[in-house]
């Protein structure tokens, strides 16, 4: 869930969010120089600024913000008392993070959804086995070496996607990953320890063995139904 630290990320704001706006008052910054060291800084901290608060963007009133930006940076005397201030920023906070729990159940409430409704469909496939966890395999390559217990680590080379299609992490292109078996998630070390050494199986993870409620705060959702292809290359040992 989204906090968003506005006692810090305020106070930065007056340092040069002034990208934020790319059109505000007839001026485009879009094109405004970084040819110097000072103005290729401005733009980092810009930049850096303006990512800690991006999920107030819908809400940003520009002028005004950028009339703040101007008083600060002029020196002049604050248009609003410390009191205000301290009384709106905590409105502001507080409706932030409503809308902001909001919209995590919408969405996991559709994750939870469409991952019952993609685990049925795939269960159905020829090919496919489920494990008494609910994890779903296929094997789209048999090996013949040793299988991994959770104690091993082991070398691999894995492709994770949502069940849209959506690529979060990869191997692929790189060196092969070396994991500790039982130091991943509760899918993926069962995963591993069911494959022999030089096999490629795919894998579909439900929530539960996965990131479950809390997601990454990244590209894996609340509750995301995730799929893995895994290729086991070795087994280094515990």
């Amino acid at each position: 869930m989204m906090r968003i630290r506005l006692g810090t990320a305020l106070l930065g704001m007056t340092m040069g969010l002034a990208a934020c706006s790319a059109s505000e008052g007839g001026m485009d910054f879009s094109s405004a120089a970084l040819d110097s060291n000072d103005q290729k800084a401005s733009y980092g901290i810009g930049l850096n600024v303006g990512s800690q608060i991006v999920e107030t963007k819908d809400r940003l009133d520009r002028a005004a913000f950028m009339r703040g930006i101007e008083d600060a940076l002029d020196g002049a005397d604050p248009a609003l008392t410390p009191d205000v201030l301290q009384e709106v920023f905590a409105t502001f906070t507080a409706e932030m993070e409503e809308a902001a729990s909001g919209e995590y159940e919408r969405v996991s409430a559709e994750n939870v959804a469409a991952g019952v409704a993609y685990l049925a469909e795939n269960a159905a496939k020829e090919g496919v086995m489920t494990t008494a966890s609910g994890l779903q395999y296929e094997v789209l390559r048999a090996g013949d070496g040793p299988q991994p217990v959770a104690e091993d680590r082991a070398t691999l080379h894995y492709r994770g996607t949502l069940i849209d299609g959506t690529e979060f992490d990869t191997s692929y292109g790189g060196d092969p990953a070396e994991f500790s078996v039982g130091g991943v998630i509760q899918g993926f070390a069962e995963a591993l320890q069911l494959m022999p050494v030089g096999s490629h199986y795919r894998f579909v993870i439900p929530s539960d063995l996965a990131y479950g409620p809390q997601g990454t705060q990244g590209d894996i959702g609340p509750n995301a139904t995730l799929i893995f292809e895994i290729e086991l290359l070795g087994i280094v040992g515990g």
